[in-house]
């Protein structure tokens, strides 16, 4: 059993944008796979969420922004009216518990599979070139479809589609939005020179390959407020096959430029999502110093790794991800320093209430 940590930072107030957070723990987006008809939030999601709203803030699992967004069977989206409607059951539930949640806005681009997009269309992407990756599909894992390239012509309307998304996500109640930007899904597509080979106004110098993420957060932030805008980055994950010849000169670019908007937050996956945090170098330290808001650390945080950064200012916030899986009073268990439950891995995508809303929590103490 580890030592309580009752007083430790992780356990600190912090104001994030408009938010009161009553600790620095995050929930990490997790994607579950368990939306119902019409990629709606089912009943089973308020429960899922809201057992978690002791958390500091629940950022939900990625949500598309647009049909053409998709990339994985039963992942919700926030672009319908029956969507907005089906999160408003898991923002309700989560605020009567006294918790705080943001969606994570997405788009997968080329990590799809025809059969997801509408009318078996090709996924879309900056250049025609395929992820050496899967996609979920039919109950199992399937070989991603090869890509189309986006016209310029067709990516204010991606910008758009995003500014739209977190008009709904206020709609539907959220306290806020993540903007996807990592793991090697749409807008990380268009940051690196592996998957970015335009010759047009987003392709090429660096200038170039952030300007879709930076008019994406400049929408949202127009459209919604830099108080309730965080956006995720992933400077040197290789996830869904994806790589830049620069990642430091890359990301240095794109905090730079970010701060001109100032969102109120940056959540970096540090090293491999979900793998090991030392896959390539990188200077997280001069990545934090650089970005003016809050910063929010994530991949493979201990505890006693979670004190240590908070302590020494190398994050504001520490994103847990698999822990929340099976442990949805993670912050009491911390606290306590109680064991955690183990994860059922065969449950992480698809499927009902089992390894979704059934783990057990610990009992109260006694007075």
């Amino acid at each position: 059993m580890a030592t309580p940590a009752s007083s430790g930072k992780l356990f600190e107030p912090f104001r994030l944008g408009g938010m009161k957070l009553p600790n620095r723990i995050v929930m990490a987006p997790l994607t579950r796979n368990r939306a119902v008809a019409g990629n709606v939030p089912g009943p089973l999601a308020a429960t899922y969420y809201a057992q978690r709203a002791s958390a500091g803030l629940l950022i939900t699992e990625a949500s598309q922004i647009m049909p053409e967004g998709q990339g994985y069977e039963a992942t919700p989206g926030i672009h319908s009216k029956e969507q907005i409607a089906g999160w408003r059951t898991v923002t309700d539930a989560v605020h009567a518990k006294g918790g705080r949640i943001v969606i994570q806005l997405w788009h997968v681009g080329r990590v799809s599979h025809v059969s997801l997009q509408p009318g078996g269309r090709a996924p879309v992407a900056p250049s025609a070139i395929a992820a050496k990756t899967k996609t979920w599909v039919g109950g199992q894992f399937v070989e991603t479809s090869t890509p189309r390239a986006l016209r310029t012509e067709e990516l204010p309307g991606i910008v758009a589609a995003y500014r739209q998304a977190a008009a709904n996500a206020i709609a539907a109640g959220f306290d806020g939005v993540e903007v996807h930007a990592a793991n090697g899904y749409l807008l990380d597509q268009f940051l690196r020179d592996g998957t970015n080979q335009r010759s047009d106004e987003y392709g090429g110098s660096l200038e170039n390959r952030v300007r879709l993420t930076l008019e994406v957060l400049a929408a949202v932030i127009d459209e919604i407020g830099r108080e309730r805008t965080g956006i995720r980055i992933s400077p040197v994950s290789p996830a869904n096959d994806i790589v830049d010849s620069d990642p430091a000169a890359l990301f240095g670019h794109l905090v730079a430029r970010m701060n001109t908007l100032a969102p109120a937050f940056l959540h970096v996956i540090e090293g491999a999502t979900g793998g090991p945090r030392d896959n390539a170098p990188f200077d997280w330290t001069a990545l934090r110093r650089a970005f003016k808001g809050a910063y929010v650390a994530n991949n493979g945080y201990t505890p006693a790794l979670a004190e240590a950064a908070l302590a020494e200012g190398r994050a504001d916030l520490v994103a847990f991800g698999k822990a929340y899986i099976a442990n949805p009073d993670l912050v009491e268990r911390l606290r306590r320093g109680a064991p955690l439950n183990p994860p059922d891995q065969t449950t992480f995508y698809g499927g009902g209430a089992k390894g979704y809303t059934d783990y057990p929590v610990l009992q109260p103490q006694p007075a």
